[in-house]
Order: C-alpha cells, then structure tokens, then sequence
C-alpha cells in the first residue's frame, strides 16, 4: 500500500496540513513575545511534530527520510526539542528483505553474487532512503562495503515530490514559512539533488574525485572505490572502521577533543566550499565518520556541486572582506556572486553588514536578552526585504551544504569561533595572492612587501573615509529606528487581516468541497447543493483576498 503513489501523496499532503494547522493555532492563542511556560509549550508541540513525521517518515520511506536526515543537521536554526526526535531517524530506517536486495544486485551484475564476492552479511550495517550498505569479502579477502540501491525507490520517488511540491505550494500560500525560505528554489534544488542521488555511477566518478583531492591530506580519507563492480545501482568500496561525528559518547571513549576536531573538521572541509571544484553537498552526520584515532573519513558522494574559478574567487574576496571587516569588499563580492541587483542601496546593507558583525563579536549570544537579539534580526530583515537581493540558482547547492556543515560544527562545539578558525584560510588565499603578484614581477620580494602595505593602507584609508559618514549614521539611527518601526508595525497589521482572510476561505471552501463530497456519498441532495455553493462562495472570496493582498504587496514594493 504504502508504494501507491496516490496513496503516498495523500498522507505526505493530509500529515502537512495537519502540521500548518497545528501552529497556526499556536501563534494564534500565543501572539507576542513568549513567556517561558508558553516556550515549554511551543517546544511540547514540537515534539509532538517531530514524534508524528517519524514515525511517518519510518512507514514511508523515500523522500520524508532524506528530510528529515536535512533537518537533523540544522543545529544552527532547527529547534533542539525538534532535533532530538529527528537525529536517529536514518538509524531507524527498515530494511529490505535480503531477497529483494540480492535479487538487485544479480540482476545490475547479471550473475550470482558469489561470481563477484567471497561472503556478504544478509543484514545490512546501514540502511539509508536510498540504499543499504552492507558487508562483504571479495574473494582475494579484501574488505569491502556493498551498497545495494533500494528495489522500486525511483516511483516512490517520484510520487513524493509530487506531494511534496504540493505541500511546497500550501505552505507558500498559507504559512510564514515563504518569509524564511525560498521554496520553489528548495523544491528545484531537491529535483536536481536527488535525481543525481539515485545514479550510483556518478556517485562513484564523485568519489574518485575526492580521493584523489584529499590524498595527501592526513586529516581527512576518503574511502577507495572498486570501478569494476559498480553499476548504476551498486556501488562496492573500501570498508571503513569509525562512529558518526555526533556520537559524542564514542568520542569521549576515544579521548577525542570535540573542539579540536571541530577545528580539524573545519580545515579539511572548509576549502572544499571556498575553492574551485567539487564540493560534498550532503556533509551531515552520517556522512562524516571519525576513527579511533580522530581521522575523518568522509563517504557517500552521490549529492555533489560544483564552485565555478570566477565565483571561488568572490566567495573568497566575501570571507577576506567580513575576516578583515572591510563591507565594502564585502557588498563588492555579493554583486559580483549576482546576490544583489544593480539598483541595490549598498550604504544600507553594509549598515546591516556591520551590524551584524559588531553584535557577533561583541555579544555573549549565550546570554543576551532575546528581545535585542530579535531587534537586530528584524532590523537585518527589513532591509533585506526591501533590497533587490536574490539567490542565484548556483548557489543554492551551496548554501545547503554550508548550513548543513556549519550545524555539525556547532554540534561539536556550540562555541566555536568560525570567524577565528577560518582566519588561517584567508592568510593562505592572501598569501597566494601575494606569491602571484611577486610571480607576475620577476620574483621582486620587495615589490610584493610595498604592495601589501599599499594595500593595507589603502584599506586603512578606506576606513577613515568612512568615519564622518558612519558617524552621521549613528546619530541619525534613533529617528530611523521610531519610523521603521510605525512602518513595521502598519505593515504587519495589513498583512496578518489579508492572511487571515486567506486562510479563512480557503479552510472554508475545504469545508464545502467535504460537504458536498459526502452529500455525493451518501445521496443527500441538501449536503450536496449546500456544499458545492459553499466551495463556489468560498472560492470567489479566496480569489478576491488573493487578488487585493497581492496588489498590497505590489504597492510596498
């Protein structure tokens, strides 16, 4: 049953609604700032959320397994009451009847097994969303993992971004969640994602490329492939010994430093997202394992980006302008990398910038009263609602990747110094930079020593041309912050009396729509005329809602 896929669609859409309408009527009862008994609240509900989707996701399978492995990994945003449901539920995921994977394996090798290996386990040691690994002997006694593609996952599937691209489309309609997310752009990036996922052979072509990235590389190893066994649907690989990089009670066992290793975990992956070429764009905790001897070991390369040479360049001209706090360099890369369009107010997003920036190295964000933090992040989110930014298709890779990353660090240690740790990758590209110029002039050291002191001059000079500027800015940001706030507040009004109205009709025409379902049913001719007319009104009301908050909408901008 659970493989039909108008069967998987309903669920996966009727489990989402119930979820929007669960917090719906949270925030509804809860307006304002939380109390510490209404956060115990918010957090119970959570959990009961988070209990529901896996419990669904374990019945299911396919795509809700890979969502909620992402959402496992978002330490740095995804509540922790929410984490802590999600974390093993890859570890939970079922396995596959031996005899339905064998029959896979055979069938991609065209051949008994035993043609190819000396013994495997019928047990698979991991069983993921999209395969199962297991272990195995060649028949020279090498060591190997063998992982088996999932019988039918492909229509499963493809029946799950069905529902999910409906789901994507309530909650872009009906929920705020379309004001912290792009969700036609998550959408597309999971099509394009997963689609390369289910082809075990680019996987593989991913995973030779890496290996030999890292070769030299004494921190990080990357599992050897053996090409003449793998297919489209079975990959074979070097087996590798070692706990998930969250298992935390295995590296105290061990004796591992978590804030050293975070660091080590930093450097070796770090410049895989800043760097020309290929970058592992699935980095969560199952993916990263640590060995005994506090090796990484990173696998399953099947999710892969790629950085341009143009763009490695900005991304580093990005991280040199915020490690240095020169914004300017900073908004001068972000136009470059296409976030921002060329009408952008680049005085106010530096502000925004600098603020940022300021309040991270200067607050205990530990202890800082919540209201201040909330302060600042709406003031950052206003100015970027009214900037002409956008996320270029490119990178959204990208930016999964680096949040998945950056949760897993935080995981290991919640008060790890990003800014600090990365300082060492900004001296090597500057270094670089350097050794080029010197290259490019005929080896003169000196001439390369009086361009950086040009330049750190420059840099200087820069600043105190901004002085007088920031100055005024400062004293004019009292009466900036009482209007934006009258405007905040206007607008917020407005917009939540439109949303209402939405939701309103569109749970009515719901309404109607049942009502004359079952009036059809069950031949009941008042249930019948009465429903449809309530879905005829409701509709006309939804549209005309839709139609005046989308010209409010307009107006503002």
């Amino acid at each position: 049953m659970k493989q039909n896929s108008l069967y998987r669609i309903f669920t996966i859409v009727w489990m989402a609604v119930g979820f929007f309408i669960r917090v719906m009527w949270f925030q509804k009862r809860h307006p304002g700032r939380m109390s510490p008994e209404t956060t115990a609240k918010w957090e119970d509900l959570l959990r009961k959320i988070a209990a529901k989707y896996k419990r669904k996701a374990l019945h299911l399978q396919g795509l809700l397994i890979k969502l909620g492995q992402f959402l496992s990994a978002r330490a740095d945003v995804v509540p922790q009451a929410f984490i802590e449901e999600m974390t093993d539920l890859v570890d939970q995921v079922p396995a596959v009847p031996w005899e339905e994977a064998c029959a896979v394996l055979q069938s991609e090798w065209g051949a008994p097994y035993g043609s190819v290996l000396h013994k495997i386990s019928e047990r698979p040691v991991a069983s993921a969303s999209i395969g199962e690994v297991y272990h195995a002997y060649l028949h020279d006694g090498t060591e190997v993992a063998v992982k088996i593609q999932r019988p039918g996952i492909e229509k499963i599937i493809r029946a799950d971004f069905r529902a999910i691209k409906i789901v994507c489309w309530l909650a872009d309609k009906f929920t705020k969640i379309r004001n912290q997310a792009d969700l036609p752009a998550l959408y597309r990036e999971m099509t394009y994602v997963i689609g390369d996922e289910l082809n075990f052979k680019q996987e593989l072509k991913n995973g030779e490329y890496f290996a030999a990235r890292y070769e030299n590389n004494p921190d990080l190893y990357i599992p050897k492939y053996h090409p003449a066994h793998c297919t489209r649907r079975v990959l074979v690989m070097e087996w590798m010994e070692g706990a998930r990089v969250n298992d935390y009670n295995y590296l105290a066992t061990h004796n591992i430093d978590r804030k050293d290793l975070a660091v080590k975990l930093f450097r070796a992956v770090a410049e895989q997202l800043f760097f020309e070429g290929k970058f592992h764009a699935d980095p969560h905790p199952g993916n990263i394992l640590i060995q005994p001897s506090g090796r990484i070991v990173l696998i399953d390369f099947g999710m892969v980006g790629t950085i341009k040479k143009d763009d490695a360049k900005h991304i580093q001209d990005l991280v040199e302008g915020l490690v240095l706090k020169d914004y300017g360099k900073v908004i001068d890369a972000l136009e470059r990398l296409r976030f921002l369009l060329p009408h952008a107010d680049r005085h106010e997003l530096e502000r925004v910038i600098q603020l940022a920036v300021r309040f991270y190295d200067e607050e205990d964000l530990a202890n800082v009263d919540h209201a201040t933090v909330q302060h600042i992040l709406e003031d950052i989110q206003s100015v970027i609602r009214k900037q002409p930014i956008q996320l270029p298709s490119d990178f959204i890779f990208l930016g999964r990747a680096l949040s998945t990353f950056i949760g897993v660090l935080y995981g290991l240690d919640p008060q790890i110094e990003l800014v600090e740790v990365g300082k060492p990758i900004v001296t090597e590209w500057m270094s670089k930079n350097g050794k080029n110029a010197e290259d490019s002039q005929a080896g003169s050291q000196a001439s390369t020593t009086l361009k950086l002191v040009q330049k750190y001059a420059l840099d200087i000079g820069r600043q105190l041309l901004k002085l007088p500027r920031q100055l005024s800015e400062a004293l004019e940001e009292p009466r900036r912050r009482t209007e934006w706030e009258k405007t905040k507040q206007r607008n917020q009004f407005l917009h939540e009396v439109y949303a209402s109205r939405k939701r309103y009709a569109f749970f009515t025409l719901l309404a109607g729509i049942a009502a004359a379902g079952l009036g059809y049913f069950f031949s009941d001719p008042y249930l019948l005329w009465g429903g449809g007319a309530l879905a005829f009104l409701s509709a006309i009301w939804y549209r005309n809602s839709a139609v005046k908050h989308m010209r409010w909408i307009e107006d503002l901008r």
